[in-house]
């Protein structure tokens, strides 16, 4: 009788973790350019897509526009802490114009691979970490696609500081693939930002990231400012937009998109 009810009991706390886990507010990854620290509910998927993704980058002699459409992550929650991830681009359009002349390259993007793993208060509540180690394969065209595989390691921490501003931070390291395609190089940034909700609907995020590339070619310095908007038009859909200026000459001068991310 006594381990019949001990196990009425364990199956009790099972099926009220479960309960708790799948009550869980629903945390997107975007928008934005930190990496939230919560991680998805056991058993429920995450798709969040940019409806079109524009970068400009302007350089002494010429001029690149970068738009990519469909950009999409999947998160799927695997356990109560884990969250399984896949990314892909499945078309994007590069044009680069200078002195010679314009070249546009079409084509699909690469394929991201990773894992969130949660150390702390999954739901983002308080004081959330994670950690989220991830791959790239070379799938897609030159200039949509890096060429070559790739990998990094990521460290996102939000903090609660009341019940309306948090506040994110997401250092990065990778082995980022050089620009000519072949073979890696060190590359690793920070980035923070504070997220402010206006009201139950909508969240205004304020963010600054730093980064360092040590491609061989040519080492670069890049430091960006960015702000973005969510509105969570119920409590499994969310729609957002976002801008970002490069602030160093290395940087590519603006980046504007907008998606919608829904929880199945």
């Amino acid at each position: 009788m006594r381990r019949l009810l001990l196990g009425v009991a364990l199956a009790g706390l099972g099926v009220a973790g479960s309960a708790s886990a799948q009550d869980r507010e629903y945390c997107p990854d975007r928008p934005g350019i930190d990496t939230p620290a919560c991680t998805i509910a056991p058993g429920k998927i995450s798709v969040e897509t940019s409806i079109a993704d524009w970068t400009r980058d302007d350089q002494p002699g010429s001029r690149e526009d970068s738009i990519l459409f469909a950009d999409t992550l999947v998160r799927v929650g695997v356990s109560d802490t884990i969250e399984a991830r896949i990314g892909w681009t499945p078309f994007g359009h590069d044009r680069m114009r200078d002195s010679t002349g314009v070249e546009t390259v079409n084509g699909v993007g690469d394929v991201s691979l990773g894992m969130k793993a949660n150390l702390h208060n999954p739901d983002g509540a308080g004081l959330s970490v994670s950690v989220l180690p991830f791959v790239t394969l070379p799938v897609g065209r030159s200039s949509i696609g890096d060429g070559d595989w790739g990998g990094g390691f990521l460290v996102p921490v939000t903090y609660e500081l009341s019940d309306t501003v948090s506040l994110d931070l997401t250092p990065e390291i990778d082995a980022a693939v050089d620009q000519d395609g072949s073979g890696r190089h060190l590359a690793y940034s920070s980035t923070a930002g504070l997220a402010v909700k206006l009201d139950k609907a909508f969240t205004l995020t304020g963010e600054m990231q730093a980064l360092r590339d040590d491609d061989p070619q040519e080492h670069a310095t890049q430091a960006v400012a960015a702000l973005s908007l969510a509105w969570m038009a119920n409590d499994d859909l969310q729609f957002d937009i976002f801008g970002a200026a490069g602030l160093t000459a290395d940087t590519p001068d603006a980046r504007v998109y907008a998606g919608i991310s829904r929880r199945f």
